[in-house]
């Protein structure tokens, strides 16, 4: 009914930059709030950063200053600019969405996930 697709990972060189994107389809009335997590290898699944309906944003300490969210509420999509990208950002990347659909029905969707890998 919701599915949440995501772009954007790949291959980097450390310094270098990626965009993720990531695009909410379905019998969506409304979405709160969209973040984007991550998990590494042997690690627990973590916040990146997040981004409300009236585009308040948080980060983990580790990307700010580097890694920049967005959403655009009229296309149900939600961007990460990951600058600066540093070794330790390796993970997949998941998108996350707090989605209320048009049957009021609502539930946590989540992304595939994306594989970045940043290269020393």
């Amino acid at each position: 009914q919701v599915q949440l697709v995501e772009s954007g990972g790949g291959l980097v060189q450390a310094g270098g930059s990626l965009r993720l994107s990531c695009a909410a389809s379905g019998i969506i009335f409304s979405i709160d709030t969209m973040g984007w997590y991550r998990q590494a290898p042997g690690k627990q699944r973590e916040l990146v950063a997040s981004i409300t309906s009236g585009d308040s944003t948080t980060y983990a300490d580790s990307v700010k200053g580097r890694f920049t969210i967005s959403r655009d509420n009229a296309k149900n999509t939600v961007n990460l600019q990951m600058n600066s990208l540093k070794p330790e950002d390796t993970a997949v990347y998941y998108c996350n969405a707090d989605i209320m659909t048009t049957l009021r029905r609502q539930f946590s969707s989540w992304g595939q996930g994306t594989q970045v890998t940043v290269s020393s």
